[in-house]
C-alpha cells in the first residue's frame, strides 16, 4: 500500500520567535489586571479577599478543601475493602500503564490463612514516586480490582528525595477504606 508523505508547514521568522504567542499570553494578563483594578474579576465572591478587589487566596489561612471540585486528581493512594483487606490483587495493570513509570509493583504470595478464596497474588511491596508522578489518573482506570485511586491531596510538601517515595504502608494509611463491592471479590459470581 503507497502512501503519501504529509508536507509540514514551514515557519515564518515571527512565529519562531514566539512574537505573536507573547502578545497573545501579555493581552490575556493585562485583561486580567484591568478586571481585578475594576473590582470585576471572575471568582472574587469564592474568595473573600480582605481588600474586595482581586482574587487571590491568602494561602496559610485558607485552603481550597472545601472548594475543591469533583474531578480534582490528587496523589494517588491505595485503598482497602469494607472487610479491612487490601483490595491489591498485584495484577501490575497500573504498574505497566503508568506513563512516568512512576509505580512499582512487586508481587507476593497471599497468606494460607486468608479470607480470599479467588485471589492468586497479593503485593510484597507496593512504591508510588511522587516526584515522578504525573497525576493522570490511569492507574485508577486501569485497575480492575477498584485498589488505587486519586486522592483529594494537594498539599505536598517534600523535604528529601527519600519522603517522595510512598511505600504499601504509607498509600494503605492514605487512602483508608472505601465501600463498594468488587466483582472478582463477589461469592455469587
Amino acid at each position: 500500500m503507497a502512501y503519501l508523505p504529509l508536507k509540514r508547514p514551514k515557519f515564518s521568522l515571527l512565529d519562531r520567535l514566539y512574537v505573536v504567542e507573547l502578545v497573545k499570553g501579555l493581552g490575556i494578563t493585562l485583561k486580567h489586571l484591568v478586571l481585578s483594578l475594576l473590582g470585576k474579576s471572575r471568582g472574587k465572591k469564592d474568595f473573600n479577599s480582605p481588600s474586595g478587589v482581586g482574587v487571590c487566596m491568602q494561602f496559610p489561612e485558607q485552603r481550597w478543601d472545601e472548594r475543591l471540585p469533583e474531578y480534582y486528581r490528587g496523589a494517588p493512594v491505595l485503598v482497602r475493602g469494607e472487610d479491612g483487606r487490601e483490595r491489591c490483587v498485584s495484577c501490575q495493570l497500573c504498574e505497566f500503564i503508568c506513563p512516568a513509570r512512576a509505580i512499582k509493583v512487586t508481587p507476593g504470595a497471599v497468606e494460607p490463612s486468608a479470607s480470599c478464596q479467588k485471589q492468586e497474588k497479593a503485593p510484597a511491596e507496593f512504591e508510588i514516586d511522587m516526584l515522578r508522578c504525573i497525576y493522570c489518573g490511569m492507574c485508577q482506570e486501569a485497575c480492575p480490582e477498584q485498589a488505587i485511586f486519586l486522592s483529594k491531596e494537594y498539599l505536598i510538601t517534600l523535604t528529601d528525595r527519600d519522603r517522595a517515595v510512598r511505600n504499601k504502608e504509607t498509600l494503605y494509611r492514605l487512602g483508608g477504606m472505601r465501600k463498594g463491592l468488587v466483582n472478582k471479590w463477589n461469592q455469587y459470581k
